[in-house]
């Protein structure tokens, strides 16, 4: 029995990912994240509800942000040393749940316990994409990173435009009664539909936490990849967290349904994510990234200089989702190369890192815009992005090699 299974196991990764597996998973991440980010065309909406400031309803946001981090920290790792399709399906419930919780919320406080529950337990993508690099092939890897991370993307975009349908024609709290009955049904397919994998370490948990420190100090590339992609989303969420109180006030005075539609147009970038993997199974991916981050840094130009033209503030949107997402696929497909018994714990550095960011971008795009209002938000946004240069330049001005993915 033993030897069938490993011939099984063998015969899977000869073969590669089938394209059905690779879009179920790509359409579960997109899913699984879009938890994260109906709030924001909805906060406008929620701070109404409350009687509460933007910098108040801002916080939704943050803790959402904060929880995710520290739900990888202590979920992802798990990984490595657990079967991924009974730890995917679990957490899938248990962020239902947490959105009930949250289509509940009669306070403010309770809203944000039920946001930083929401971010917590939304943690299976990112169990899902190192489980992709498990199961493709080296030389389709980035491919495969790139067609799942562009569903995780479509699903960070989309969930703004489908949340503000939904809250403009029923309410903000229908939204999350909505996610809550997806994820359940998302529960039972996947562990259905997902196949069984050993882990590949033996370890204890406490044991498997400390091991990230010691990842962390060992590759220097994870390392430059953690900031890059902290300082990167950051300036994603300053851009993202503000763009409802920007689209609602003169010139365009815009609905939150109309706002969210702008995630439509983000998905044109997130499109260009399987190309940018491919690439990166070709050109070294650090070379993609320098590129990406300076595309980055122009959408933030266009957006101080040319907001209040909404087809350079669409223009904008386009190049920012294309560079975030080009950036992150190509620090991954390095990233998941240097030691392949621990993606899992390799890919929770990155992503609690990331989003870190994240969270601080999203406090930090609440108070630029009630302090500096819009030009505030693109200096912000702009500032974060000429870090992550900074970061990348520094790296290789060191003299170290770059890794190769």
């Amino acid at each position: 029995m033993t030897s069938s299974i490993a011939e099984m196991d063998s015969d899977r990764h000869r073969r590669g990912l089938s394209s059905g597996l690779i879009l179920m998973l790509a359409i579960t991440s997109g899913l699984g994240v879009a938890n994260l980010y109906y709030n924001q065309p909805l906060l406008a909406d929620i701070g109404r509800a409350f009687n509460a400031s933007p910098g108040e309803v801002g916080y939704v946001s943050m803790f959402t942000q904060i929880g995710y981090a520290l739900g990888m920290l202590l979920f992802v790792p798990l990984g490595d040393i657990r079967e991924k399709r009974k730890l995917i399906s679990l957490l899938l419930i248990c962020v239902a749940l947490s959105l009930v919780s949250f289509a509940e919320s009669r306070s403010l406080g309770w809203m944000y316990f039920a946001s930083f529950a929401i971010g917590f337990t939304t943690v299976t993508p990112q169990i899902i994409v190192p489980l992709a690099a498990q199961l493709a092939q080296p030389e389709e890897r980035g491919r495969v990173i790139g067609t799942v991370m562009s569903g995780l993307l479509f699903g960070i975009l989309l969930a703004r435009t489908v949340s503000g349908i939904v809250g403009d024609l029923f309410g903000w709290r229908s939204m999350y009664w909505i996610a809550a009955a997806c994820m359940l049904l998302l529960s039972l397919l996947m562990y259905r539909q997902l196949p069984a994998t050993k882990p590949q370490v033996s370890a204890s948990y406490g044991a498997l936490l400390r091991s990230m420190l010691q990842l962390a100090r060992k590759y220097a590339t994870l390392r430059e990849a953690s900031l890059i992609g902290a300082c990167m989303f950051g300036s994603f969420s300053v851009f993202w967290t503000s763009l409802t109180f920007f689209l609602e006030g003169p010139p365009y005075h815009y609905t939150s349904s109309i706002a969210g539609l702008f995630g439509l147009v983000g998905v044109a970038g997130a499109a260009g994510a399987p190309i940018v993997g491919r690439l990166a199974d070709k050109v070294p991916p650090y070379r993609i990234i320098g590129a990406l981050i300076l595309l980055t840094l122009l959408s933030f130009v266009l957006f101080g200089l040319t907001g209040f033209s909404i087809a350079f503030l669409i223009a904008g949107v386009v190049i920012l989702d294309l560079g975030i997402q080009g950036t992150q696929v190509s620090n991954q497909a390095r990233i998941y190369a240097l030691e392949p018994a621990a993606r899992s714990r390799i890919n929770t550095v990155f992503m609690v890192s990331t989003f870190a960011g994240g969270s601080i971008g999203s406090t930090l795009g609440s108070f630029a815009w009630h302090t500096r209002g819009w030009i505030g938000v693109c200096l912000a946004g702009g500032g974060l992005v000429f870090a992550a240069f900074a970061v990348w330049s520094a790296h290789r001005m060191t003299g170290r090699k770059p890794q190769r993915a």
